[in-house]
């Protein structure tokens, strides 16, 4: 892992991700393209204004003020590449630059594994979940999950002495479900609270799955326990498949609606677990081999310079922008098929993107928003 960030690039950071239609990929892209958080926000302006529309952009005072009051909460905000960075996360495709934590973040040194299912969960998933996160727990695992009521909130407790993470889709200020603050108490002693969403900001439907993708991304295998066919807990082993985690799932009855999520992923190849060893024995070659290095990001200074280039020529930007459509597109066929170099490219997605027009997508490809419309 790298150096700290100072104070200044922390400022500038926490400015390009908090700045409207900027996410975890194209904060990686505007900051590599860019030298440095402070170079890419002085781009932002023009880069929204010829994708086609302006874009409201994080100012120092909001960006001062949250990290004041992260502070005052007795939290901290981690940078993707700083040594206190969970590595797992670090090398997942999409990981947040920043993440909140609240506890004790040396549990990112120690393997971890995700317990996730049923809101509902039956009396069994339940005691069953509780056992599995006390054993493995016990075995020198930290257990992640979501702080749901049902599943997650068996797993939590039964293995918070031994570490648990838990991961918010809200706020750390912003508890959900908030009868589980008294269980997020116990957490923060010898585990952490994490989340990259912003001060203040209650959950929306919408935000889970962006949760679920940390869920997944911190752990090296994810374990899911009772899941109706349409859940949060599918969504997090889908995507914990997309990121190269072992996905394991625990039988339930077929007669049981909320465990036929959970069934058909054993029809799919997950693997099958009734007892800790089980999970232990899937993930040891994960451990063994650990975890894979993380794509790199710029750490420039805040000063550091610029990218030096012009802005692509209308008829290197309609070339592009011809190749797009909704369905998905690899950027490396963008940059042959249109005859551009791929410094344009990148230039013209990023225009795009930040302008809400474009969606980058894992594997590094792209689909455009609002097909048919041509500035």
């Amino acid at each position: 892992m790298g150096p700290r960030l100072s104070p200044e690039q922390r400022v500038s950071w926490l400015r390009l991700i908090r700045s409207e239609n900027v996410g975890p990929r194209t904060f990686r892209s505007l900051v590599n393209h860019f030298g440095g958080a402070a170079a890419a926000l002085d781009a932002l302006p023009d880069l929204a204004r010829r994708g086609g529309r302006p874009i409201l952009v994080c100012s120092r005072a909001e960006a001062e003020r949250e990290i004041a009051e992260i502070e005052r909460r007795g939290a901290q905000l981690i940078a993707l590449g700083e040594p206190d960075y969970p590595q797992t996360l670090a090398a997942a495709d999409g990981a947040p630059p920043l993440i909140t934590v609240a506890g004790a973040a040396t549990v990112f040194q120690r393997p971890m594994v995700a317990i996730v299912g049923a809101r509902n969960a039956s009396s069994a998933g339940r005691s069953f979940a509780s056992r599995l996160a006390q054993e493995l727990g016990g075995a020198g695992w930290v257990i992640v999950s979501g702080l749901a009521r049902g599943v997650d909130a068996a797993a939590h407790d039964a293995s918070f002495r031994s570490g648990t993470v838990a991961v918010f889709a809200g706020g750390i200020d912003c508890l959900y479900p908030p009868e589980h603050a008294d269980l997020a108490g116990r957490i923060v002693d010898d585990g952490a609270l994490v989340t990259e969403m912003p001060l203040g900001w209650r959950p929306r439907g919408q935000d889970f799955p962006r949760r679920n993708r940390v869920i997944a991304g911190l752990s090296l295998g994810v374990v899911v326990v009772e899941a109706a066919l349409r859940s949060g807990s599918l969504i997090t082993a889908r995507l914990a498949t997309e990121l190269g985690r072992e996905v394991m799932a625990a039988p339930g009855s077929p007669l049981d609606p909320r465990c036929e999520g959970s069934n058909a992923l054993l029809r799919d190849g997950a693997t099958f677990i009734t007892r800790s060893d089980d999970v232990i024995e899937a993930l040891a070659p994960l451990v063994d081999r650990g975890p894979p290095p993380a794509p790199p990001i710029s750490l420039a200074q805040a000063g550091a310079a610029g990218f030096e280039g012009g802005e692509p020529q209308d008829d290197q930007r309609m070339r592009v922008l011809e190749l797009l459509g909704p369905s998905p597109a690899a950027i490396d066929d963008l940059v042959r098929q249109s005859g551009s170099d791929a410094r344009t490219v990148q230039i013209v997605l990023l225009e795009l993107e930040l302008a809400g027009r474009l969606d980058r997508l894992p594997g590094g490809k792209v689909s455009l928003r609002d097909f048919g419309f041509r500035p």
